[in-house]
């Protein structure tokens, strides 16, 4: 009997991402700290410095040194480790030399970070040879880089992005077609992307703990606990995602934050250090041409809890007077008389200032970010 000619080729997502990858150029830069515990972030000042851990190697992860810890703890906790200031430059060209290598390969390409990438090799036909060609991927990026990255192929962009974290460091994890639902159940639902810690405590808190338990939950109760995230959440526990794999195009957000060397509740210098951050911010639009429509702002408070507040114009701008009345509104909302580590101010919703609206000052409706 022939092959079935209503049979459509399998869908095949590769998803890649490097391990580690701060720590890892540096150790590539710096053969001397290799195998030793590296942290990429603020100065530490002997367990007195401000700020957070950007990233660190897996030898530092085995002392309990996480990404976003205070760099103060992390000190406490590794005393001896290399502490390293980030070099954004040398891992931007590291990236640019990775994403040209994957683009070389000529297949539907998004690059969704600095150091993650998708690729749809559905052309390919079969998770045989998709396996195959992801094998020589590694192989040419440890060449031309050094460094190792973990790969994740699957019938689908969210599985692909959980199987390439199955396996690190310098995994590869294969979900074939119809695997996707087995693979998935025995998972902790903190796997799923997006998920952060409080929303796995609400979901364990109904009794479920896996991405199994997930994919039998009744849907209407998930929508009721959930809203419409419910049923996005039930369907990715059963392998559904249709997402495309697609390049996406220009800056997607310009953003800037301060961490203050000691928590400060003064008004008039979170006032002058938020002004500061919307010079440099615009100044960024106006060199890339570009106008936003919504902006956030961020506060870190001492306990280093982290709350923001956004904004939505009604129309494109890339006026300074307005994204500075708009961001001391949000900072003063914010702020309520508390101590204060660190501020932060984002634009996002960008358009090019050739785009065909007319620049205009004005207000719109606020909305809270939690």
């Amino acid at each position: 009997m022939g092959p079935d000619p209503h049979k459509t080729s399998p869908r095949i997502i590769l998803h890649l991402d490097m391990d580690s990858f701060y720590a890892s150029v540096e150790m590539q830069k710096r053969p001397e700290i290799r195998g030793k515990p590296v942290v990429i972030g603020a100065d530490p000042k002997n367990g007195k410095g401000r700020g957070v851990v950007a990233t660190c190697s897996y030898e530092a992860r085995a002392f309990g040194i996480r990404s976003a810890m205070p760099i103060s703890q992390a000190f406490s906790l590794c005393p001896h480790a290399v502490f390293l200031p980030p070099d954004f430059s040398l891992y931007a060209r590291t990236s640019s030399e990775i994403m040209t290598c994957l683009r070389g390969y000529g297949f539907p390409f998004q690059q969704v970070s600095i150091d993650e990438a998708f690729l749809d090799l559905s052309p390919l036909g079969s998770f045989s040879a998709a396996g195959g060609l992801a094998r020589e991927i590694k192989t040419s990026i440890r060449i031309a880089t050094g460094l190792y990255c973990s790969v994740g192929v699957a019938p689908t962009k969210i599985v692909a992005k959980i199987a390439s974290e199955f396996q690190k460091p310098d995994g590869l994890t294969i979900v074939e077609e119809g695997q996707a639902a087995s693979f998935l159940a025995p998972l902790p639902v903190r796997k799923i992307p997006g998920i952060g810690k409080k929303s796995e405590q609400e979901l364990n808190s109904i009794g479920i703990r896996n991405i199994g338990d997930l994919a039998e939950y009744d849907v209407q109760r998930l929508i009721t606990g959930f809203g419409h995230g419910g049923v996005a959440l039930h369907e990715i526990a059963l392998g559904i995602d249709e997402s495309e794999v697609k390049e996406r195009d220009g800056v997607k957000s310009v953003s800037r934050e301060t961490t203050f060397e000691q928590d400060t509740d003064d008004l008039a210098t979170l006032v002058v250090v938020m002004d500061t951050l919307v010079k440099d911010v615009h100044r960024d639009l106006v060199g890339g041409e570009l106008r936003f429509r919504t902006l956030t702002v961020k506060i870190r408070y001492e306990g280093f809890v982290t709350k923001t507040r956004a904004k939505t114009l009604m129309h494109y701008t890339d006026s300074k007077r307005m994204l500075r009345s708009s961001a001391q509104d949000l900072l003063r909302i914010l702020w309520g008389g508390s101590r204060i580590r660190l501020i932060g101010l984002r634009v996002s919703s960008l358009e090019k200032n050739d785009a065909c609206q007319t620049t205009l000052d004005s207000s719109g409706s606020q909305e809270p970010f939690s």
